[in-house]
């Protein structure tokens, strides 16, 4: 990816020592084109008071809206950075990205996420803030995901909620990624502490402006914790994570997964198994899925998605796409794919234009 560097350099003199180094790195790309969703709808919920004002009630709407909308993205991630004389480098990012709305088709705003932090010294790596964890960072997780807004991957199946980096209007977590790699081999963890935290809500006011009814609902505790190890051995790379989520949702619970990736020439092609053990009976079971990725020449490539799982409620994606790259960074890609839920079945396309910078 071509990078902006505006950078300040310490020179040392000193033979054998680095020289230290300071800056900020733009980078990021843009996206747009037309997307399709059989039957697209959209849910708003909203929190009432219950006419006793006793206890919370969740009011959710459908809203049906246009099968072809027009899609897009413009994704800026902005890396400051020093480089100790010792070679221990320090970062920071914030990531501005703006989308549309995939409901209603309509275009957002452009929103900064949280930051993230990090310290990198030969092969260990330490972020903090807005992380991903050992699943988002595992390698061939994400495997060859298809269409220019990656709608469909072989881990389709799975429901757990793990940690992950967040992108625009999003605090993110604060919690703490750890990486080491050594040789072949390199080991992940990551943690997130969710405390409990209890919010006072005022229901209508008075003629002075105060709350004439409270109601108090207090969070549980939701602490998230995972590992990882990578193996990468002549062309072929295999991964294991697991995790443990505390939170009594439905998407809480326990997930493992194992990941083999190998690359034969012109094809890469990826294997996804998972144990999803979340607290809904209906999402849990093993998923599975697999990926593939084959150059054509002519600066085309072709891409191929599937990933189920054996619950009632998991998802079933199969699709196939492509990529004509037209250099300099820019590229044409789409993809059409089929979801299937609970048995509803979901036609998806789309396609368009994606250059780097």
């Amino acid at each position: 990816m071509k990078k902006v560097l505006f950078a300040s350099t310490a020179l040392i003199a000193t033979a054998g020592v680095a020289a230290a180094e300071s800056g900020i790195n733009f980078s990021g790309y843009g996206r747009f084109g037309i997307g399709y969703q059989e039957d697209r709808s959209f849910s708003t919920s909203v929190q009432v008071v219950n006419p006793d004002g006793t206890d919370l009630t969740t009011v959710t709407a459908t809203t049906e809206g246009d099968d072809a909308i027009l899609v897009s993205r413009f994704r800026l991630n902005i890396d400051g950075f020093t480089e100790t004389d010792g070679g221990v480098r320090f970062e920071g990012r914030v990531r501005l990205q703006a989308d549309e709305n995939p409901a209603t088709g309509e275009a957002n705003n452009a929103d900064l996420n949280a930051a993230r932090f990090s310290v990198i010294y030969g092969g260990l790596r330490v972020d903090a803030g807005n992380v991903a964890g050992s699943f988002d960072n595992l390698a061939n997780y994400y495997g060859n995901e298809v269409g220019l807004e990656l709608f469909a991957g072989q881990y389709s199946g799975v429901n757990y909620s793990f940690l992950s980096y967040q992108s625009g209007d999003s605090d993110g977590s604060n919690a703490v990624f750890f990486q080491y790699a050594v040789g072949d081999f390199a080991f992940g963890a990551s943690y997130d502490q969710k405390k409990a935290v209890t919010r006072t809500l005022g229901v209508g006011v008075d003629d002075d402006g105060d709350p004439i009814r409270t109601l108090t609902a207090t969070s549980e505790d939701a602490d998230r914790w995972d590992v990882s190890l990578t193996y990468a051995f002549n062309n072929i790379t295999a991964a294991v994570a697991y995790g443990e989520n505390d939170d009594d949702g439905a998407s809480g619970g326990s997930l493992t997964v194992l990941t083999l990736g190998a690359e034969f020439g012109d094809f890469n092609g990826t294997l996804f198994v998972a144990d999803d053990d979340v607290n809904d009976a209906a999402k849990n079971g093993t998923a599975w899925g697999l990926s593939a990725a084959y150059n054509l020449g002519a600066a085309t490539t072709l891409l191929f998605a599937y990933g189920d799982g054996n619950a009632d409620e998991d998802k079933q994606q199969i699709a196939l796409g492509a990529i004509y790259d037209l250099g300099g960074g820019a590229s044409l890609r789409g993809g059409v794919g089929r979801n299937d839920t609970d048995g509803e079945d979901q036609w998806v396309a789309d396609f368009g234009a994606q250059f780097n910078f």
